[in-house]
């Protein structure tokens, strides 16, 4: 069994500030790089899936010849629910 001494201590705390530094600088050189392409792949992805989107719309229209307009909706509109009467207040002076 070991026993600790104060220069083991302070190695140990050196190496730790030196991993954090080295850390930190390293992240600041990268982590730019990285969220860049993060986004560009984010964006070619939303581009891809919108194309696709936009592909299968336009062969689902193309492949319709014909129109139909639905027009029993046109001549008998849906009533709406009457909950009740409409009372006008005046103001009493």
């Amino acid at each position: 069994m070991q026993t600790a001494s104060f220069i083991g201590f302070i190695k140990a705390i050196f190496y730790m500030l030196a991993f954090y530094y080295i850390f930190r600088f390293l992240a600041k050189l990268f982590l730019p790089l990285l969220v860049k392409k993060v986004v560009e792949k984010a964006g070619e992805n939303m581009q891809k899936q919108q194309q696709y989107a936009q592909d299968n719309t336009w062969k689902k229209t193309q492949s319709k010849d014909e129109v139909i307009y639905n027009t029993a909706n046109a001549k008998n509109p849906r009533e709406t629910k009457k909950v009740g009467d409409y009372v006008d207040y005046e103001e009493i002076d």
